[in-house]
């Protein structure tokens, strides 16, 4: 399953990758965010992997986070593995000329066992959360409107 997300956020580009770069800011917009633990080389550089912990309704989740591209400002690359789950993910942040920052992010989605059946009946829920997550990024960057405050 492959899909594209954008959306533009009212700052400019160094404010935006600034808090999009720091790991201390993802409890602030990703709803259910635990934790992020270094696993592997150093933080945030290419190759580096992180252990990275939600709780989703009533269970945990792990998934392991590769670096495969880090350049920003211009883009922020890696791949997602969790339990029956593997999500490229490329995220570009380009300025626009009223100062403001065009976020694009592409995903890509394999499934195996009993997520495939998952991913196969609802795939809107993947994108459905991507988008919830970029929603609640642009908040927090322009409003610095938190989801610990819901």
């Amino acid at each position: 399953m492959k899909y594209y997300e954008e959306i533009v956020i009212n700052k400019p580009r160094k404010e935006v990758v600034a808090k999009f770069s720091d790991p201390d800011n993802l409890k602030h917009w990703q709803k259910g965010f635990v934790s992020i633990k270094p696993i592997n080389g150093l933080p945030g550089e290419e190759g580096s992997q992180n252990l990275l912990k939600y709780i989703m309704g009533k269970r945990e989740v792990e998934m392991t986070e590769t670096i495969l591209k880090n350049n920003l400002p211009d883009e922020f690359s890696a791949t997602y593995e969790a339990k029956g789950v593997y999500n490229y993910q490329i995220n570009k942040f380009t300025p626009t000329m009223e100062k403001t920052t065009l976020w694009n992010s592409y995903n890509e989605f394999e499934f195996s066992g009993f997520m495939k059946i998952f991913g196969w009946f609802m795939p809107g829920a993947f994108k459905k959360q991507s988008r919830k997550y970029m929603e609640d990024f642009k908040a927090f960057v322009e409003d610095e409107k938190s989801v610990l405050d819901d």
